[in-house]
Parts: structure tokens; sequence; C-alpha cells
């Protein structure tokens, strides 16, 4: 997808499977509605947000070079994004939380390339350009934040989900389309509505990318920043939702102070958050970050760690004390006094070091899976790891000896040793037998007639995190959504109406115009009367040139008002912005 955009030296770092995401923002197909609407969100969020966002947030609009007047061209973005050491990418709607976070870890920002509908101009469950573009973007010129991001991102992707999680990403992204999408039948909205409700009350303990995703939400989305008492703006959801962004200033929100126990805290993305956590500066979201990550089996390993990703049932990786890295899909695991001492993966798996796939060890060596044992041997203190050459010897783990090793928790491995495999610092890592039988008590672990036996070495494991060490040892690129976002229809009345945000468009930017501003009002009352943007749009041209035009504008949008006292308040306030103009 790559050879399909302009790419940076930050867009060619990625990897394929994340790649697999990327689709063309396809500029010309927004139509001037979209454009409209884009103007209208930036024009009120800059004036409001001027007072109550984070400082950062006016400064990286002017860094990022993101327009008040034009959604942005996110590759034309990419020129300035890479001064501060950043990239865009657009995306179709939702992607995998993993997978976002990944880019974040890359230092790419994911966009939704689709923008709202007119009648979700306040806010929108479905991903947008709005949302990303407007709301992301400006606040990762600051370089702490930014950091911060990125960081999230590279711990995040590690992070362990259940087997359920991805059911509940699929069925948010399949609401929130549907909730974006025009003319979408209520029963469709309850039915999805109602599945994500089952979900959330039936996901059994939240995973580790359950408790992540929480603490996303709750800075990078919908974070405020300062104190309880005077909160300022920081999270991209509120930054982007002209009605949410108003909404969480008032005392019908709850502010509470931003801490670890924000992970336990579920979230609708479809609603109001009742509740929103104040960090008091960014350096506080990386403390609390740590602390979390302090807790993930990416830093405590261990048999809870393995189990984690046995429940996962997707492509996981272990890393043990030598630091040999086995990554695979994990089926099995025997311990002994809470201690695991004999692990498994089914399928194909691969062995690494850092991050590297070993030299014949690739999913090609090992289709069927692995297994081995962990831990020391029986009545020796030395672990196999900490032996010297000359300790090997005298415990016969020397090429071509016949040996029979009986580890504490019961594994017993014998056979014949061909090779050893060493680390750079000198550590063997990993042993290769043939003749080989492994076994705990009764049970058969291994027989002689499958093959060689590679017996990984290591007496703990000190991490296991979701994916796979090596990105190259699998293939990764099988990224299919059960839901795609849904374009605005094409009907010869919205074309209609698209040719009249567009003349009006063209007169503001001194361009040629199908109808004059009268004539587009004209057209706008007699076919379109519930329509009120377009109306605030003439009346922005009119008071500057035709004062008897700007008085029927302002008589027509009372008349819409009445009509759609549920858009009242957004007339008015673009009423407001005109008026504005004038005293300037």
């Amino acid at each position: 997808m790559l050879d399909q955009i302009q790419s940076n030296e930050i867009l060619d770092r990625l990897p394929a499977h994340l790649q697999q995401y990327i689709k063309p923002q396809n500029y010309d197909n927004y139509t001037a509605i979209n454009q409209a609407v884009w103007r209208y969100v930036m024009r009120k969020n800059v004036e409001y947000l001027s007072r109550v966002a984070h400082s950062s947030y006016l400064e990286g609009l002017k860094k990022t070079g993101i327009s008040i007047d034009h959604i942005p061209n996110m590759y034309g973005m990419n020129r300035i994004l890479k001064e501060i050491g950043w990239a865009a990418v657009a995306v179709d709607g939702f992607i995998p939380p993993a997978a976002f976070m990944e880019f974040q870890a890359f230092n790419v920002l994911v966009i939704a390339s689709d923008i709202r509908q007119l009648e979700h101009i306040e806010y929108t469950p479905a991903p947008d350009i709005i949302h990303e573009g407007a709301g992301h973007a400006p606040i990762i010129a600051n370089p702490e934040y930014a950091e911060y991001l990125r960081r999230f991102g590279e711990i995040g992707c590690k992070a362990i989900s259940s087997s359920r999680d991805y059911e509940m990403y699929e069925a948010i992204r399949l609401l929130s389309i549907l909730k974006e999408a025009e003319d979408t039948p209520e029963e469709e909205i309850k039915a999805a509505e109602e599945k994500v409700d089952y979900l959330q009350n039936n996901m059994g303990e939240a995973s580790e990318m359950a408790r992540i995703r929480n603490l996303h939400w709750w800075t990078v989305e919908y974070g405020l920043i300062g104190s309880l008492e005077n909160p300022k703006i920081y999270g991209a959801g509120l930054l982007s939702s002209i009605g949410e962004s108003t909404w969480c200033m008032t005392d019908k929100v709850k502010k509470l102070p931003y801490t670890i126990e924000a992970v336990k805290q579920d979230f609708d993305i479809t609603k109001p958050q009742p509740q929103l956590y104040v960090t008091p500066d960014f350096a506080h979201l990386s403390l609390v970050l740590e602390e979390f990550a302090n807790s993930m089996a990416l830093r405590k390993g261990g048999l809870e760690g393995i189990q984690k990703l046995i429940d996962s049932k997707s492509i996981g990786t272990i890393e043990l004390s030598t630091g040999l890295q086995v990554s695979g899909d994990f089926t099995e695991v025997i311990s002994n006094e809470g201690e695991p001492v004999y692990v498994k993966t089914s399928g194909k798996t691969a062995l690494s070091y850092r991050e590297k796939e070993l030299v014949g060890h690739g999913t090609k060596n090992h289709p069927e899976g692995f297994g081995s044992p962990i831990g020391k041997l029986k009545g020796i203190n030395l672990a196999i790891e900490d032996m010297s050459p000359r300790d090997l010897r005298a415990y016969d783990i020397y090429e071509g000896e016949q040996v029979k090793l009986e580890f504490e928790g019961g594994i017993v491995v014998e056979g014949e040793i061909i090779t050893g495999t060493r680390n750079l610092q000198g550590k063997i890592i990993l042993i290769s037998f043939k003749n080989c039988s492994v076994t705990h008590g009764e049970k058969i672990l291994f027989k002689p007639e499958w093959g060689k036996y590679d017996m990984a070495v290591g007496k703990e494991v000190i991490s296991a995190f979701a994916g796979p060490a090596d990105n190259n040892s699998f293939d990764l690129i099988t990224h299919k959504t059960s839901s795609t976002t849904v374009k605005s229809k094409k009907t010869p009345e919205r074309e209609e109406l698209e040719s009249l945000y567009e003349s009006v468009r063209n007169i503001r930017e001194g361009k040629t115009t199908k109808y004059s501003l009268n004539a587009a009002f004209d057209l706008l009352k007699k076919y379109h009367p519930k329509d009120w943007l377009l109306a605030v749009e003439i009346y922005e041209l009119a008071v500057f040139q035709d004062q008897n035009l700007a008085k029927e504008v302002l008589e027509h949008l009372e008349t819409v008002k009445a009509k759609r006292p549920k858009i009242r308040h957004l007339i008015e306030d673009g009423i407001t912005m005109v008026d504005a103009e004038l005293v300037k």
C-alpha cells in the first residue's frame, strides 16, 4: 500500500502486517458538504478550545499545518509531521487495538479518512478525520506527550488479549458504523447495541488489552490535564467533539484524579462519558503507564503469563531467562509448586533471540509445535544456562553424549546430544537431541520416532506477551473485518445540495461558481428547507456583501430552529461565530 501514497522514512519502516490496514485517502471523494462540516467544527473548536484546551493544542494546529478551512490531506501532512518525528496513514474506521497501538509505537498516527455526516456533527462513535486529524494530530506536537503516545503503543501492542476481545472489537466497530450510516433501521442499531451490552457483561476477567485500552481511553481519547478545579482538555475525543468538549467542562461530569485505578473503569463509546480523569501533567501519564506495565506478563512472565497466552488463543511469545524466545499458539503448561516446568505450543512455532529468528528454527522447522522443560536440574543448584564449559562436561551435557536430564518439576529428557546453540554472552540457550524421549511421570511428551528434539534452555520464564518475537516469522497478513464503513448515498437531491454547497464555497474562495449567492439561497429554501449549515455559510458571506440577503437568511434560520429544536444551538453557535467576525 505504501507505493500508492506519499511515503517518508517513518512510514518506510512499517512492517507488512501494519501496512495491510493502510488505504488511500481519496481526497477528491470529500464533498463540499464534508468540507463545510470540517470548517464548522474547526471554527467552533478553535474559538472555544482556545479557552479550555491545553496550550499544546493551538500550537500544534500551527505546527502540523492543519487548516481550519480545508479537510487535511494527510499525506501532505506527512511533510510537516516528519519534522516532529511522526507520520500519518489512512485506515477504514476502527482497526484492532493491538494494531492501532503498534502504529503508535512506530510514531505513526492512524487516521480514519471518513468524515462524520452533518447529522452527527457534534459527535460520532465512529472514528473520523475530525477526531483523528483535528484531535490527535495537533497534540502530538508536544514532545513530552508524543513520547507518552509512542511508549504507550510500544507497551500496549504487547498486551495479551482474551479470546473475546476481538469479538468485542468487531461488535463495537459494527455498532459505530451503523450509528454513523444514514437511514439505518432502528432495529439494526438496537440489535448491535444489545450485542455490545451482552459482550460487555460476559467478558469474564478483563484481559491486559481490555485494561490498557481503558487507560488509553481515559488519557489519549478523553483525558483532562491540570487541576480538578480548573482542568484543560488534551484527549482527542474531547478535542474533536463540539458537544462533549462543552459538556465535559460542566459539573455534570465528575472529575477524578488520574491513577492506576482508571484501568478498572470501563467506557461506552456511544454515549457521553459520566466521569473523566485529570492528570496534573503529561509526565504523570508515563508514571501510571509504567506502573501498569509492571503488572503485565510482559514484565512478570511466569505461570500466570503463560496461562494468559493459552487463554488468548492467538500467537504469543514467552522469553526465557537465557533470552531465548518461543513464539506460537500456546496450548499447554505443566506446573509444579506454582512454577511452570514444561510449556507447549501447537502448530507453527518459531524460536528467536532478541526479536530475531534463530537460523534453522522458523515455522518450517517447527510446523507442528514445540515443547520444552523449564527450570533447573534435580539436585543441582547450578542452572544449565549458568554452567561453564567445564561444568557442562562434568554433567555429560556435551556433543555426542547419551544423557538423562531430570528436572526439578519431574520432566525427564533422555537422548543423545547433537549440538548446542549459544548466545553472544556464551550462555547455552538451546540443546538439540536425537533418539530422544521426554516424559512427565507416565505422560509421554516426545518420542524418538518424531525426529530431532530441540530443548529450550532457561531456568524461568521472564516475559510473556502478545504477538511473535520476530514479525517475519509468521504470515500476519490476515486482516479481514466483518463490516465496512458506509458512504453517504448518492441521490439526485443529495447531488443538487452538494452543488449548492460547492457554489457557496467557491464564492468564498473567489472561484468560478455555478450559482450566485442569492440563487443558492433561493434553491436551498425551495428544495432543501431542513438544511441549516449551508444557510449559516450563506449568512456568513451575506453580512459582508448583501445586508438584505443576510436579513432573509436570518429569518429562514429562525424557521429552521422552530422546526428542528434539537439543532437550535448549532444554528445559534454558527450565527454567533459570524457575528464575532463582524466585531473584529
